[in-house]
């Protein structure tokens, strides 16, 4: 594999890293936006799962209108998007003006998870395709790290001693920092090439050999060019495609595999975990800045599967990450239920007294009672503080009434980020830029995108409310029974495509 090669894959899915950066940084922008504008559980739920609704629409459209004017003029669009949305987040003076400018965001992260992994496959060779297709996942992951990181010292700078970070400015400066990545995002995608397969299917073949040639080097585009032209002809035949034809007998079953793994792919929580990683961490009792440093080590974990999935992919192939991962998800969730199921909560005169913000007196209100769930506690300390104390103090409250084990939480956590990191996260995407062919990868990808992304933002926009009004250990068990679920119906329907060229899994799996 040529370090060209590599670091136009990089390039192209650094729009993945700007969306693990906006999913991370915004857990630790609503534990001080939300205060600030006096949020409800619901308005603090669409704030953060906003964009994911406006990717939907993106994802829908993004992949046929690549198919028109190619995937670098909209992925140029992307990057200039991500940058608008950055400035406009920061200077928001209101709910609404926040939550319109992150659905810009959104519009930009949705075109770009589609478009990214459909363009680095189509300039791959079967041999490294998977790995490089997973390049996605892994900036995904580096931007959740950043993110982390960046609201960790924040936080830490964040001190009623500093003139500069307050409770009131700093979230903006968690924000607007992702301007910087936005505008170098932009700036290099001038120097990406056009898609030697998009350039084949627009009938300019010796366009597509240079391209081919500048990228592989001679020989290997030699090979490439050979394999591509016994299918181009087709390709150029074929009628305009329509969603009537995904369900026709020879992509009906391809397309059902991709509806299923999309759609696991968010409903078992994943970025409800990320986008409210703080927030849970809180739920142990660990305290606000063990809450924030914890989510560093949630996205180190991320980083390092992440990677060793991009090492296994090509050799073990697809199928088996998937099972193994998901099963592990299954298990890593039902444990986390099980230790907030264990959980009591108590605060004693001593606690409350020790408790460093106004109003805390009145929490003796339930001084010495003991709850053995986090949903009475929860709904008794709002009771007797209000729901904008409670919302800006949380972190402190939790930590002195919880008594969990939350190592056993952590590690259930942790368990969960690393078996999606392997499985789920990165191979979703390569099956998804695989297994169709190319007259209809941008439909078909856009459509099961479209659905990816309306779960998540339904799993994001209610979780707050599950944790509300479920509880922890509900909200966990229900995540995890239904990766145990999925688990079993991928074991039925998954195909595995490692070492196949795109043509070659095409007339495998296509059937006329």
């Amino acid at each position: 594999m040529s370090k060209k090669l590599a670091l136009i894959a990089f390039v192209v899915s650094l729009g993945g890293f700007l969306f693990g950066f906006d999913a991370g940084i915004i857990s630790g922008v609503m534990s001080y936006a939300s205060p600030e504008f006096q949020l409800t559980e619901l308005q603090e739920g669409w704030v953060v799962s906003s964009p994911s609704f406006a990717a939907m629409i993106a994802m829908l459209f993004s992949g046929r209108l690549s198919d028109i004017f190619g995937r670098k003029k909209i992925l140029l669009i992307v990057a200039f998007l991500y940058a608008l949305s950055a400035l406009l987040s920061a200077v928001a003076n209101s709910y609404e003006v926040l939550y319109i400018a992150r659905m810009i965001g959104g519009l930009a992260f949705g075109a770009a998870l589609v478009l990214a992994p459909m363009y680095i496959a189509e300039i791959s060779t079967s041999k490294n395709r998977g790995k490089l297709v997973a390049i996605q996942q892994l900036n995904i992951v580096l931007g959740f790290f950043a993110a982390f990181l960046s609201n960790y010292f924040f936080n830490k700078y964040n001190t009623p001693e500093s003139s500069f970070l307050t409770d009131e400015n700093v979230w903006r400066y968690m924000l607007g920092v992702e301007l910087i990545p936005a505008l170098l995002y932009f700036f290099f995608l001038f120097f990406v090439p056009k898609s030697p397969r998009w350039l084949y299917v627009k009938n300019k073949p010796e366009e597509a050999k240079r391209v081919l040639i500048q990228i592989h080097g001679k020989i290997t585009a030699d090979e490439e060019i050979a394999t591509i032209e016994k299918n181009s002809s087709h390709e150029l035949t074929k009628s305009k495609v329509s969603f009537k034809e995904l369900l026709k007998p020879g992509l009906k079953f391809l397309f059902l595999v991709g509806l299923v793994i999309g759609i696991l792919q968010q409903i078992t929580g994943i970025n409800a975990v990320y986008f409210y990683a703080t927030s849970i961490f809180k739920q142990t009792g660990i305290g606000t800045d063990a809450a924030f440093s914890s989510g560093i080590l949630l996205s180190s974990v991320s980083v390092i599967f992440t990677i060793i999935s991009m090492y296994l992919i090509d050799k073990t192939g697809r199928r088996s990450l998937l099972l193994v991962g998901t099963f592990g998800i299954a298990f890593s969730l039902i444990l986390c239920a099980y230790g907030f199921q264990k959980a009591t909560y108590q605060l004693t005169t001593e606690k409350i007294n020790n408790l460093n913000f106004e109003n805390s007196s009145k929490l003796l209100t339930i001084e010495n009672t003991v709850f053995t769930n986090d949903l009475d506690f929860k709904n008794a300390a709002k009771s007797a503080l209000g729901l904008a104390v409670y919302q800006k103090n949380d972190g402190a409250i939790l930590e002195a009434a919880t008594n969990i084990n939350a190592t056993l939480v952590l590690i259930g956590i942790l368990g969960f980020i690393a078996c999606f990191a392997f499985s789920l996260g990165p191979v979703m995407w390569v099956l998804l830029s695989e297994i169709y062919p190319i007259k209809y990868r941008g439909l078909a990808i856009g459509i099961i995108a479209f659905i990816n992304s309306l779960i998540s933002s339904l799993v994001q926009l209610i979780f707050p409310w599950e944790l509300s009004n479920f509880g922890n250990a509900l909200t966990f068990f229900i995540f995890g029974f239904i990766a145990l679920i999925g688990f079993f119906v991928m074991l039925k329907i998954v195909p595995e495509t490692k070492g196949k060229s795109l043509e070659e899994i095409e007339q495998e799996f296509v059937k006329a």
